[in-house]
């Protein structure tokens, strides 16, 4: 399992090499392009559209000979209906995604992200594009073990729970102290994504990680020894993030999807991740 994480940071390094189009022939003088925050018409008028997403086999994912991922195939119909060019790259890091956003290097993050209260003071949301919850990822029951299993919420007193560094999730595992009235203590991870903090409960390294339950399911097949039934939040609409500088982008995607969604290619493309 562990080869099994090498190879996946290998081939995401790979993926973003090639992706950011490196170039070693023109000496070592690298010039850092300039970003502004855009709205549609500056996006339509460039010919461009820069999404960021994160690496995982519902977002972005490099298969044998082809990139694959629900975000990303939305991305491509959007794009080739409005007649635009995709830029689309990937970063693990949620804190990176925002600031990039903010910055003008992203037009939107193109990943799941959970619709909150504290995010809409600093993002506007498209139309969700599912519902999902954040669940707690543990080890099955295992013979001479099962103190570490945690069978309901209040067994999380006094438990270590791993996250991603930034996770809209830590204002849920909060609010669940509070309902607890005990401590839960929190680490979080920033050199890896959720796939791989399930890689390391299953191999023993951590106890217990929370991670979205859609991405837990599409994942849990490659860990047997994983248990992902227990709830760590209500189910919540999961959507694309976009800048509060740019709403006209917002309306333009919100109008595309709500005929789009509609569609037997959409519910296909539905079905070929969540299904």
């Amino acid at each position: 399992m562990k080869r099994k994480r090498f190879h996946y940071l290998l081939g995401s390094i790979a993926l973003v090499a090639i992706l950011i189009g490196v170039n070693t022939h023109r000496g070592p003088t690298v010039v850092s392009p300039s970003f502004t925050p855009r709205d549609y018409t500056e996006i339509r008028e460039s010919g461009t559209l820069r999404a960021v997403t994160e690496y995982n086999r519902l977002s972005f994912h490099a298969g044998k000979d082809t990139l694959t991922g629900f975000d990303l195939e939305l991305l491509q119909k959007f794009a080739q209906e409005k007649g635009l060019k995709l830029e689309v790259t990937p970063e693990m890091s949620y804190e990176k995604r925002i600031k990039g956003l903010q910055e003008g290097r992203y037009d939107l993050i193109a990943t799941g992200t959970v619709v909150t209260s504290s995010l809409k003071d600093s993002l506007l949301f498209t139309h969700p594009l599912l519902l999902s919850k954040q669940v707690l990822v543990q080890r099955k029951k295992e013979e001479g073990k099962d103190s570490l299993y945690i069978g309901n919420q209040l067994e999380l007193a006094h438990k270590t729970l791993h996250l991603v560094s930034h996770s809209p999730a830590l204002i849920r595992i909060h609010n669940l102290i509070n309902e607890i009235a005990d401590t839960i203590y929190v680490r979080e991870i920033d050199k890896y994504g959720p796939e791989q903090l399930l890689a390391m409960v299953s191999e023993g390294e951590i106890d217990y990680a929370v991670c979205d339950e859609s991405l837990a399911k599409a994942s849990v097949k490659d860990y047997p020894n994983l248990d992902i039934s227990k709830s760590i939040s209500f189910t919540q609409f999961y959507a694309w993030g976009i800048g509060k500088h740019s709403p006209d982008l917002r309306d333009t995607l919100n109008v595309w999807l709500e005929q789009y969604l509609k569609t037997k290619s959409y519910q296909k493309l539905y079905k070929k991740y969540f299904n």
